[in-house]
């Protein structure tokens, strides 16, 4: 695991929804009066990943809102928040099982990298992001790894539950 870099100013300008439109699928900021269907979604579908849903419910309580989720049919299927780990750090995105290989998650990455442009930031990190997630971030969005940063080297590293 490591942290990745994202140049926010090298984004394309906007994202075409068309394909997402066609599966009826919609991108939206999360509104915090379903922050309880949110988080009972995180947790259901990412229970290896118990902080999620605490930095889920952060995002949501930011101000503005910090959590963008993806709606098929008033079902959630995804999710992706930033400045919820610390200012300046996208992160944790997922999607549900039953969602995945259609391209939400990609245009939740870049939703939310969006809006992080428009609120002044430059740079993006992407936390700690897992072996397998590497390739995905870097094709979305051009990230890059951050040398020597490794979760025992980072912000991470004051979780209660981290021993390094």
């Amino acid at each position: 695991m490591a942290d990745l870099l994202v140049k926010l100013y090298e984004l394309e300008d906007s994202v075409d929804y068309t394909e997402l439109k066609k599966q009826n699928i919609v991108i939206k900021k999360a509104f915090i009066g379903d922050k309880s269907a949110i988080l009972d979604f995180v947790k259901d579908n990412f229970p290896e990943a118990p902080g999620w849903a605490g930095e889920c419910e952060y995002a949501l309580l930011n101000n503005p809102v910090s959590c963008f989720i993806a709606v098929k049919e008033k079902n959630l299927a995804g999710f992706a928040c930033y400045d919820a780990t610390a200012r300046g750090f996208f992160g944790p995105l997922g999607v549900g099982k039953k969602f995945r290989k259609g391209g939400i998650g990609r245009y939740l990455l870049k939703r939310a990298l969006l809006s992080m442009r428009e609120l002044g930031y430059a740079y993006a990190v992407i936390g700690w992001a897992a072996e397998n997630a590497l390739e995905f971030y870097r094709k979305a969005a051009g990230a890059v790894i951050i040398g020597d940063s490794p979760p025992e080297k980072s912000i991470y590293k004051n979780m209660i539950a981290t021993q390094w």
